[in-house]
């Protein structure tokens, strides 16, 4: 029998740590099939296309999430609320999916926090729609919060969530804005890059509004711990950095190419993994 080929696709992505964790997850479950990764610009990404169908699947990430979707046969269903796909099934058809949401989802539930109440939302771009519609969906009090020049891309994403979600609360400001109100959320969630490696002494916010923020969840995976999560911790409120989100997006894809489950505290060592080999490169 053929062995499987699975891999991950975008553009530059020399830096991933999809490989390392796709290959652990077949492992788990005794499975032989190859993971591996093609850097394919967004341009010549038609010309891939037939590549692609020939795999039994694959994960896609910048720019490629929005391009991939007229080479789909279907979308899930929340693939179609974002208009972005992160996961194809290749069998009799084509199917895609975003399991963005999913590794969020499931990072909250691991660290026992609620997604309720008023969510402070850092950001406007891509990671920050999915939070956003996420929290709109579970009836949150959304504010999505940018710097003075992108103050408009958040306007209209807050109308979007809130045109989209039937009943949802979706407001937008700067962050000097958000700095004076005095407002405690309960989730503040980092959307941006403010604090991701090489630059990781940056917070996009301040330790005093921090200090009213009873729970915090940071997308950014390199540093494991950013500035922002070890202030969160150190005011006592339960944090949580994205290489949990990370590794459960890689879970959920598999959920969906296999019907497979894993144990938690499977997931949880190869979280744990997955830092380390990062921190060794």
């Amino acid at each position: 029998m053929l062995k499987r080929k699975f891999a991950v696709i975008g553009h530059p992505i020399s830096h991933t740590m999809s490989p390392f964790i796709h290959r652990r997850l077949f492992d788990l479950t005794g499975d032989d099939s190859e993971y591996t990764v093609l850097d394919i610009p967004s341009e010549t990404l038609p010309q891939k296309i037939k590549e692609l169908n020939e795999l039994a699947g694959y994960n896609i990430t910048i720019p490629n999430k929005r391009a991939i979707i007229p080479y789909l046969d279907k979308l899930d269903k929340r693939a179609q609320l974002y208009g972005s796909v992160n996961t194809v099934k290749n069998s009799a058809s084509r199917e895609g999916y975003t399991t963005d949401p999913d590794g969020f989802l499931k990072s909250l539930e691991e660290a026992k926090i609620t997604l309720s109440g008023k969510v402070v939302i850092l950001g406007c771009g891509g990671v920050a729609r999915t939070f956003g519609y996420e929290s709109a969906l579970a009836g949150c009090d959304i504010t999505f919060v940018t710097r003075e020049q992108s103050l408009v891309k958040g306007q209209n994403l807050a109308v979007e969530v809130t045109e989209k979600i039937s009943g949802s609360k979706v407001s937008a400001c700067t962050v000097a804005e958000l700095e004076k109100t005095d407002i405690f959320p309960h989730l503040v969630i980092n959307a941006t890059p403010v604090g991701m490696f090489p630059h990781t002494e940056d917070m996009p916010v301040s330790g005093k509004f921090l200090y009213r923020c009873e729970n915090v969840f940071d997308a950014i995976y390199n540093p494991l711990k950013t500035v922002m999560i070890q202030t969160a911790e150190s005011n006592g409120s339960k944090a949580v950095g994205g290489m949990s989100m990370l590794v459960w997006q890689a879970v959920s894809s598999h959920e969906i190419w296999d019907g497979v489950k894993y144990a938690p505290e499977d997931i949880a060592q190869l979280i744990e993994d997955t830092g380390k080999a990062l921190q060794s490169r």
